[in-house]
Protein backbone atom coordinates (compact mmCIF):
# COMPACT_ATOMS: atom_id res chain seq x y z
CA UNK A 1 0.00 0.00 0.00
CA UNK A 2 1.82 3.32 -0.75
CA UNK A 3 -0.83 5.85 1.12
CA UNK A 4 -2.00 4.64 4.09
CA UNK A 5 -5.14 6.02 6.41
CA UNK A 6 -4.16 9.12 8.39
CA UNK A 7 -0.63 9.15 7.28
CA UNK A 8 0.17 13.52 8.14
CA UNK A 9 -2.16 12.78 11.61
CA UNK A 10 0.15 9.95 12.70
CA UNK A 11 3.47 11.64 11.63
CA UNK A 12 2.09 14.28 13.82
CA UNK A 13 1.48 12.00 16.60
CA UNK A 14 4.96 10.62 16.02
CA UNK A 15 6.72 13.45 16.23
CA UNK A 16 4.81 14.44 19.76
CA UNK A 17 5.89 11.52 21.29
CA UNK A 18 9.61 11.93 19.57
CA UNK A 19 9.67 15.64 21.92
CA UNK A 20 8.48 13.44 24.88
CA UNK A 21 11.55 11.05 24.26
CA UNK A 22 14.44 13.64 23.87
CA UNK A 23 13.30 15.45 26.63
CA UNK A 24 12.84 12.59 29.10
CA UNK A 25 14.90 9.79 27.49
CA UNK A 26 14.27 6.30 28.72
CA UNK A 27 14.01 4.81 32.28
CA UNK A 28 11.07 6.18 33.10
CA UNK A 29 7.79 4.56 34.06
CA UNK A 30 5.06 4.54 31.79
CA UNK A 31 2.97 6.90 33.63
CA UNK A 32 5.42 9.16 33.37
CA UNK A 33 5.75 9.43 29.47
CA UNK A 34 1.65 9.60 28.99
CA UNK A 35 1.35 12.32 31.66
CA UNK A 36 4.33 14.13 29.31
CA UNK A 37 2.61 13.29 26.15
CA UNK A 38 -0.50 14.53 27.49
CA UNK A 39 0.95 18.03 27.73
CA UNK A 40 2.67 17.64 24.67
CA UNK A 41 -0.68 17.32 22.57
CA UNK A 42 -1.82 20.25 24.80
CA UNK A 43 0.84 22.05 24.05
CA UNK A 44 0.20 21.01 19.75
CA UNK A 45 -3.46 20.88 20.19
CA UNK A 46 -3.68 17.82 19.48
CA UNK A 47 -7.31 16.86 20.57
CA UNK A 48 -7.08 13.52 22.76
CA UNK A 49 -8.94 11.58 25.23
CA UNK A 50 -6.54 9.54 27.87
CA UNK A 51 -7.65 6.20 29.52
CA UNK A 52 -10.55 5.94 26.85
CA UNK A 53 -12.98 3.11 27.81
CA UNK A 54 -13.79 0.56 25.41
CA UNK A 55 -16.38 -1.53 24.94
CA UNK A 56 -16.09 -5.42 24.19
CA UNK A 57 -18.75 -7.72 22.06
CA UNK A 58 -18.93 -11.16 22.02
CA UNK A 59 -21.80 -12.73 19.21
CA UNK A 60 -23.81 -9.85 20.14
CA UNK A 61 -23.20 -9.55 23.94
CA UNK A 62 -21.53 -6.45 25.38
CA UNK A 63 -18.93 -8.12 27.91
CA UNK A 64 -18.33 -7.20 31.70
CA UNK A 65 -14.92 -6.70 30.67
CA UNK A 66 -13.29 -3.55 28.69
CA UNK A 67 -10.56 -2.25 27.85
CA UNK A 68 -8.56 1.24 28.05
CA UNK A 69 -6.64 2.39 25.77
CA UNK A 70 -3.81 4.62 26.81
CA UNK A 71 -4.78 7.52 24.20
CA UNK A 72 -7.58 7.90 21.90
CA UNK A 73 -6.22 10.65 19.48
CA UNK A 74 -8.80 12.89 16.88
CA UNK A 75 -11.43 10.86 17.83
CA UNK A 76 -9.84 7.79 15.39
CA UNK A 77 -6.08 6.63 16.20
CA UNK A 78 -5.47 4.52 19.34
CA UNK A 79 -2.15 4.96 21.12
CA UNK A 80 -0.49 2.68 23.06
CA UNK A 81 2.06 3.53 25.44
CA UNK A 82 4.92 1.10 26.67
CA UNK A 83 8.37 1.76 28.45
CA UNK A 84 10.01 -1.30 27.78
CA UNK A 85 13.42 -3.28 26.86
CA UNK A 86 12.03 -3.89 23.65
CA UNK A 87 8.72 -4.59 21.70
CA UNK A 88 7.25 -7.89 21.32
CA UNK A 89 4.99 -9.37 19.30
CA UNK A 90 2.38 -9.60 22.17
CA UNK A 91 2.55 -5.86 22.24
CA UNK A 92 1.40 -5.83 18.66
CA UNK A 93 -1.70 -8.03 19.15
CA UNK A 94 -2.67 -6.35 21.78
CA UNK A 95 -3.32 -3.09 19.63
CA UNK A 96 -4.48 -5.08 17.10
CA UNK A 97 -7.58 -6.54 19.58
CA UNK A 98 -7.69 -3.09 20.69
CA UNK A 99 -8.79 -1.94 16.95
CA UNK A 100 -11.02 -4.43 16.09
CA UNK A 101 -12.73 -4.48 19.16
CA UNK A 102 -13.07 -0.28 18.78
CA UNK A 103 -13.52 -0.73 15.16
CA UNK A 104 -11.28 1.97 14.41
CA UNK A 105 -8.63 1.34 11.33
CA UNK A 106 -5.34 2.79 12.89
CA UNK A 107 -2.84 2.76 15.93
CA UNK A 108 0.10 3.56 17.09
CA UNK A 109 2.69 1.86 19.30
CA UNK A 110 5.34 3.67 21.41
CA UNK A 111 7.93 2.75 23.28
CA UNK A 112 9.89 4.85 25.36
CA UNK A 113 11.81 2.11 27.07
CA UNK A 114 14.51 2.43 24.66
CA UNK A 115 17.64 4.69 23.92
CA UNK A 116 15.80 5.98 20.99
CA UNK A 117 11.70 5.91 20.13
CA UNK A 118 10.45 2.87 18.93
CA UNK A 119 7.04 2.89 16.72
CA UNK A 120 4.93 0.88 15.24
CA UNK A 121 1.98 1.85 13.32
CA UNK A 122 -0.72 -0.78 12.74
CA UNK A 123 -3.62 -0.60 10.16
CA UNK A 124 -6.31 -2.74 10.07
Amino acid sequence: MSEFHFKDLTYELIGAAMEVHSQLGAGFMEGVYSEALGIEFQLREIPFLREKRFLVQYKGIQLRKDFYADFLVYDKIILELKALPCLTGEHEAQLMNYLYASKLKVGLLLNFGEKSLRYKRLII
